[in-house]
């Protein structure tokens, strides 16, 4: 059996270039609903009344599952690289309104 068939298909990955240049983000809102997770990519600038979502994923809550397991296996290997990450961001957020209703199925 060769390599190939032992790993499964091969999934061929196009990145195209407005993509691969990436969206700064240096906050992020999770909702859920039964069936979905939404992940809302936020840029926060000071001084700026206003924040705006720069990109926005939906996942199945089993894709969100492996997003947090491959997340946490990518800190980890960072962490063993670099160092710890401080988290030097004091967790009280101002009150939020994006004028959206509940998720719902």
């Amino acid at each position: 059996m060769s390599e190939n068939q032992k790993q499964g298909p091969q999934l061929n990955i196009e990145l195209p270039e407005d993509v691969a240049e990436g969206i700064y983000s240096n906050l992020a809102i999770i909702a859920h609903s039964h069936t979905e997770f939404v992940v809302d990519f936020i840029r926060m600038m000071p001084n700026m009344p206003k924040a705006k979502v720069k990109s926005r994923i939906v996942l199945t809550p089993q894709h969100a599952k492996r997003l947090l397991r491959a997340l946490a296996d990518n800190v980890k290997k960072f962490e063993t690289q670099f160092g710890k990450i401080e988290d030097t961001e004091p967790n009280n957020f101002p009150p939020m309104n994006f004028n959206t209703p509940t998720a719902q199925a």
